[in-house]
């Protein structure tokens, strides 16, 4: 019976997001397919660690390496898995988990586990930005920006990441860049340059929202400078599907560009921030990436009420993040209020 079985590890990042993973393996351990998969768990110990795991898993024939994290863990995975028979599988649990959104693999993991046993594959494509691989999205600007300064957070999950896009956006200011596509070029002063494999960051914010991971074409959004009076729209239509339709926002559709800015600085690839030189490529790669996803995905029946409903949500967790971090920072000051005060006494 064994050699009909196929071999399937589970990769997981025990520091991703803020899920408990041992919760997950225990769901997996009880839902998992034993007659079909011989699951092995293996456990990142650094930055890098799930590219070597994964490609020593493609080497060794697995029918698919799963990765048990967010989009950094699933961009490790990935990246050693393309242009091999071995399958990525996503159980989501990081941050903005964007790529498994894109593919509509749920985000409660006892489901996401139902696509290992009965999904099928799927190949999609990938891109490079300057030879680093992206599965989701990669990008200059605020966007790239803000991606540093939640990787310097010492606390993790979706509320960090907008507090520090609320609070980072009242103080950066846009760049101008030039775009070479196709041989002509085009300059935009822009707050931030995305490109999308897929068609949003994470957290249900679309910031290429036409775009398709099979189309062998890069979704391009140049968002220009704005005013604080815009804000409010800008925020509603990236949540809404509809931030292309804004007036601000130019977007186009190529398969190769080359950014060029006036000096080095920091990049991002599927939301982790990276240093690059002023020239910046970006290009896109056909099918070489096979998936595991489900063998009935539902279009979305959302309408503009239940959109609204969630830009609402996201205005809810912004004034959350706001709220926390003045508590954190009113914290800080009486500590230290105390500490003198200590001092005095002694």
């Amino acid at each position: 019976m064994n050699e009909y079985k196929k071999k399937i590890a589970f990769v997981v990042n025990p520091i991703s997001g803020t899920q408990s993973k041992e919760q997950i393996l225990k769901w997996m351990d009880e839902k998992l397919d034993k007659e079909k998969y011989i699951p092995e768990v293996l456990y990142t110990e650094r930055a890098g660690h799930a590219v070597e795991i994964a490609a020593q898993k493609a080497r060794e024939g697995a029918y698919a390496v799963i990765a048990i994290g967010g989009d950094g863990t699933i961009n490790e995975i990935a990246r050693s898995l393309v242009h091999t028979d071995t399958a990525l599988g996503i159980i989501p649990c990081g941050s903005g988990n964007g790529l498994a959104r894109h593919l509509q693999i749920p985000m409660e993991a006892k489901k996401a586990i139902d696509i290992i046993n009965n999904g099928k594959i799927d190949i999609i494509d990938y891109g490079t930005i300057n030879d680093v691989l992206f599965f989701c999205t990669c990008g200059v600007g605020f966007d790239a920006f803000v991606s540093l300064q939640f990787s310097k957070a010492g606390r993790r999950g979706p509320l960090t990441y907008l507090e520090k896009t609320l609070f980072e956006s009242l103080k950066y200011r846009p760049e101008t860049y030039e775009l070479e596509i196709d041989g002509s070029t085009s300059r935009y002063k822009a707050f931030l340059i995305a490109c999308g494999n897929a068609s949003q960051y994470g957290n249900n914010a679309y910031i290429t929202p036409q775009a398709t991971l099979n189309d062998g074409l890069l979704d391009v959004t140049i968002l220009e400078p704005f005013t604080m009076l815009d804000v409010p729209s800008l925020a509603f239509q990236l949540f809404n599907k509809t931030i292309d339709q804004n007036s601000r926002i130019k977007t186009f559709r190529c398969q190769s560009l080359r950014i060029h800015r006036s000096k080095p600085g920091v990049a991002h690839f599927d939301g982790d921030p990276i240093m690059m030189g002023e020239d910046i490529d970006v290009r896109i790669k056909q099918k070489g990436l096979k998936v595991l996803v489900s063998t009935s995905v539902e279009k979305s029946t959302s309408n503009v009420l239940q959109r609204a409903q969630d830009y609402i949500n996201g205005l809810k967790q912004i004034n959350e993040a706001i709220v926390e971090d003045i508590t954190h920072k009113n914290k800080m000051i009486l500590d230290k209020g105390k500490e003198q005060i200590k001092k005095l006494v002694n």
